[in-house]
């Protein structure tokens, strides 16, 4: 049964309305909203930081409404939380309160040129000047797939402005994309949660990746579809605001789309392997063509120790594009990068690769091999948090394991036993 009623003559029994509301704040709580969940623990607003992808949507609802603020609110039992704000201060109020309250489980946009003169609008504290004097005001209901009413997409001046055809269809549009959003943020914490359940329990990704990499990546490629198709229209300036919101955007759906391929990515590697005798030499040509513009931006050395080796040829040079790239991002500033790749056969077959860039405190050392574990330090470069662990997991493939450690002057050196040969 759909959790929303689109039909507004048709009113719900207060029984069935009970039932809907107690299945959307399950809803809400699967979702981990408002303010998402950290270790576990649900986030307090004092310590939630809004993603720059809701933002600007916000941002891109009050430049298409032309109306002075705009927020996206997530409605609970008894309160709304303004989880995404622009031209005023994110704020939480009471259920009672809300405007949106009254019209979010309509299953359509509420858009009026003056609220006072709205009857269920009239006497709330939002436009009678108890907390504001809101006159125009449009409500874009957030509702999932399964017809669940998160909250609203709103946006609102103190004064009297119509909306027309063009303004409620682009208000629509940026709903759909806020939930998408959401979604996606859902789907992903899903992803990391089951990535951890499997990184104990040492079962194979492959299955579940395959199984929601579709739901992970349909969310992003409406977003940067919808965006394609904004930034082509006619009426957005090329050197515009709106056009650069559309360029924010994009960019980040383009990053969440790639650390969702690297996690399925990571999910995937490892399991079975297949043993072949290949040199060093070899699996570093492949590497140094496929690092070949980062190495030349930053004038780095690479030098190899080859050796025979008896590995998955295509998860080890996998391996050491991630640890070699690394040493390359990661340097000491006016330092050219110098890697060393050494390997060496005996009991067991030993790879090590050896920077001398900035290095990692030994307290992060055992952290940083855990997926999507970053250290977030001042003039690190962008990243997933994957390539550490996804060595690790190559590493564990071939019945080894991977280990760092400092190099002597600075900088770290990875040490990776690939088992015997």
């Amino acid at each position: 049964m759909s959790l929303l009623s689109t039909d507004p003559s048709t009113e719900p029994s207060t029984d069935e309305f009970d039932l809907r509301e107690l299945a959307r704040q399950a809803v809400l709580q699967e979702y981990r909203l408002p303010y998402g969940e950290a270790g576990g623990t649900p986030v307090e607003k004092p310590d939630y930081e809004t993603p720059p992808e809701l933002l600007n949507l916000v941002k891109l609802a009050v430049r298409v409404s032309g109306m002075d603020a705009g927020v996206i609110n997530i409605i609970t039992a008894d309160q709304q939380h303004q989880i995404a704000a622009v031209g005023v201060d994110a704020a939480v109020c009471s259920r009672d309160d809300s405007m949106c309250s009254k019209v979010f489980t309509g299953g359509a946009i509420t858009a009026l040129a003056d609220a006072s003169l709205d009857p269920r609008f009239a006497d709330n504290p939002f436009v009678n000047g108890g907390i504001a004097q809101v006159r125009s005001y449009a409500s874009v209901p957030l509702v999932t797939g399964g017809g669940a009413a998160l909250g609203t997409l709103c946006v609102f001046s103190p004064a009297v402005r119509a909306f027309d055809a063009e303004q409620r269809e682009g208000l629509e549009i940026l709903a759909r994309q806020v939930v998408e959003v959401l979604e996606l943020q859902f789907k992903t914490r899903q992803l990391v949660e089951a990535l951890e359940v499997v990184r104990r329990s040492n079962e194979d990704l492959a299955g579940f990746a395959a199984r929601v990499s579709h739901d992970l990546k349909n969310p992003l490629t409406a977003i940067l579809g919808y965006t394609e198709l904004s930034e082509q229209d006619d009426d957005v300036a090329p050197a515009g605001q709106a056009a650069r919101y559309f360029s924010i955007i994009r960019g980040s759906a383009s990053r969440m789309l790639s650390t969702v391929e690297e996690v399925l990515e990571f999910s995937r590697i490892g399991g079975t392997i297949s043993r072949r005798t290949v040199r060093l030499n070899t699996m570093m040509n492949a590497v140094l063509q496929d690092v070949l513009p980062l190495s030349s931006a930053c004038d780095a050395v690479v030098t190899v120790q080859d050796a025979e080796l008896t590995v998955d040829q295509a998860q080890v040079t996998a391996l050491l594009q991630n640890l070699v790239a690394n040493g390359m991002k990661y340097t000491m500033p006016g330092c050219p990068p110098r890697v060393e790749v050494i390997a060496s056969v005996g009991e067991t077959q030993v790879l090590r690769v050896i920077d001398h860039g900035k290095g990692i405190a030994p307290a992060d050392r055992q952290r940083v091999l855990e997926p999507l574990v970053r250290l977030h330090r001042d003039g690190d470069p962008a990243g997933s948090g994957i390539g550490l662990a996804t060595c690790a997991r190559i590493a564990a493939a071939h019945g080894g394991s991977i280990g760092l450690t400092e190099t002597p002057g600075g900088g770290i050196t990875v040490t990776v036993d690939l088992g015997p040969a």
